[in-house]
């Protein structure tokens, strides 16, 4: 395990040590707390209910969605929210259409600690809406596009930004993911994917011989949203 600032264990979700309780059983990296409670409050000042609906989540809970996307037993959904049949893809075009929408176990960026799923409370509330965390909730007259707006006008004074702000080629547009910029960058100039490929190559995860194989260029094009 490479000896760095950002332990590999914490970078693949494996351990809780960096992480700080936010409430409501969501944990945050330690040193964005501070930062995110002041965004929130700015945020709720102006009329806007921004909390958490996904913080952390571990290697095995992102195993466990990885594998149960890859087995049909959830579903598999195109970038305009049409859903494919996982048994009519191969083994690549399976690990695209997973990756869309959902990261690799060890490759999450939810994992960090400095990424988070946001949601205006208040407004799903009174509009009886059940979220379903899509583009179009955000957009328009949806329910979270208050906060949406809010976010790009103001996320950056506070040390966040959107990592997946548009569609590039890797993964799909998220209006509701948010990153500490600092840590985040930081934890990627870091990231090992000798460790991830250990990691992997020891876990119970479906596809795995052909995720082996592209490991290097499937981080590249979602993890870091950099296309293919």
């Amino acid at each position: 395990m490479t000896n760095n600032a950002f332990n590999s264990n914490e970078i693949m979700g494996l351990t809780k040590t960096h992480l700080v309780a936010v409430g409501n059983d969501h944990f945050l990296h330690h040193k964005i707390a501070a930062a995110f409670y002041t965004m929130q409050n700015a945020a709720i000042q102006a009329g806007v209910d921004m909390q958490i609906c996904s913080s952390f989540r571990s290697f095995e809970q992102q195993l466990s969605i990885w594998n149960r996307k890859w087995s049909g037993d959830l579903p598999l959904n195109t970038l305009q929210n049409t859903q494919l049949s996982a048994n009519e893809l191969n083994d690549i075009e399976k690990i695209h259409a997973i990756m869309l929408w959902s990261a690799l176990p060890g490759a999450s960026r939810h994992h960090w600690g400095t990424d988070f799923d946001i949601f205006d409370k208040r407004a799903v509330e009174q509009s009886q809406h059940k979220l379903a965390i899509v583009p179009s909730e955000y957009e328009h007259n949806g329910p979270c596009a208050a906060l949406s707006n809010w976010i790009e006008k103001n996320a950056e004074q506070f040390g966040f930004y959107l990592p997946y702000a548009k569609y590039v080629g890797g993964v799909a547009k998220e209006p509701w993911h948010i990153s500490n910029k600092k840590i985040a960058k930081n934890i990627q100039k870091h990231f090992q994917l000798d460790d991830l490929y250990a990691q992997l190559e020891q876990a119970d995860i479906l596809g795995k011989e052909t995720i082996l194989k592209l490991l290097p260029a499937l981080v590249k094009q979602y993890t870091f949203n950099q296309g293919p």
